[in-house]
């Protein structure tokens, strides 16, 4: 087993840094002692959530990750700023705000979700790679649960969700024995304005949630579980972090569950009626 990765000093490169598990990472991250390069759409949530930080140790980087030269800038920036970079953490992601089927979804809508979901990883991944190998650091993606849980409803999530799950494990085998590494973070439901929809937002997608998932899968977590979760697995370089971890055995096991799962829904008329309800709400939107 490789030494502890101690975060102490590390410059982490943070896309999606604004909200959510970004903005929880970044504050552990920091704690921790880190040096943080900041990225999102948005200046004025990137300036909220760096507020509490020393600017000595902050870059923010306003950052579209479906710009590749734009993200090749921002690494560049950071090697500036810094002269390093140790962690590439690729973050950023989207959802609809509608559930939706497949064929009540527009080509704009669809392909920006992937646009973002994953080409964004891939962009983020292929501008800090040099410099993470260089550093022999470490690479973070943000996969999901729905990389082995069915994406009813969440079509383009999940199918980006599964590639970026893809791209890490490949990354992670083309790193080995370079001293670089890379991790896959597979988020449960989280407290966040992207789970909203799911939990409370939408009726009907709520619903298909409580009937589709047992209870224990469907309690929500906040970001700063999982920020504590991924200092932890990156400190030993894991391979995966799966948080909570009562999706783990749903990791392991998916080759049979998901026989299991994708059969339910081709037998259960209640859900049958719940995706119809949806697809007719989203065709009326």
């Amino acid at each position: 087993m490789k030494n502890k990765f101690n975060l102490n000093q590390k410059v982490i490169l943070i896309t999606g840094a604004a909200g959510g598990i970004g903005a929880a990472c970044a504050k552990e991250f920091y704690r921790q002692g880190a040096q943080l390069v900041l990225s999102d759409v948005s200046a004025e949530a990137l300036e909220r959530s760096a507020a509490a930080f020393d600017p000595a140790r902050v870059l923010i980087q306003v950052l579209d990750v479906s710009d590749m030269a734009a993200t090749k800038v921002a690494v560049a920036n950071s090697i500036e700023k810094f002269g390093r970079l140790d962690i590439v953490f690729a973050n950023a992601g989207v959802a609809w705000q509608t559930p939706k089927t497949i064929a009540t979804a527009s080509e704009e809508e669809f392909e920006k979700i992937i646009e973002i979901d994953l080409l964004g990883v891939w962009r983020t991944v292929g501008a800090a790679l040099p410099e993470i190998v260089k550093s022999q650091g470490q690479v973070l993606v943000t996969s999901s649960i729905y990389a082995f849980a069915n994406g009813v409803l969440n079509a383009p999530y999940a199918m980006s969700k599964s590639g970026v799950e893809s791209f890490g494990r490949s990354l992670r085998a083309e790193l080995a024995g370079t001293g670089a590494s890379a991790s896959v973070l597979y988020p449960g439901w989280i407290q966040t304005p992207m789970t909203t929809v799911a939990f409370g937002a939408n009726a009907t997608a709520s619903t298909l949630i409580e009937k589709a998932f047992p209870a224990a899968l469907r309690q929500l977590i906040t970001p700063e579980i999982v920020a504590t979760a991924v200092a932890q697995g990156l400190s030993r370089r894991a391979a995966r972090i799966i948080v909570p971890r009562r999706w783990s055995p749903m990791s392991a096991l998916r080759g049979l569950l998901n026989i299991y799962t994708d059969r339910m829904f081709d037998k259960r008329e209640d859900l049958q009626k719940l995706i119809k309800r949806a697809e007719n709400e989203a065709q009326n939107t």
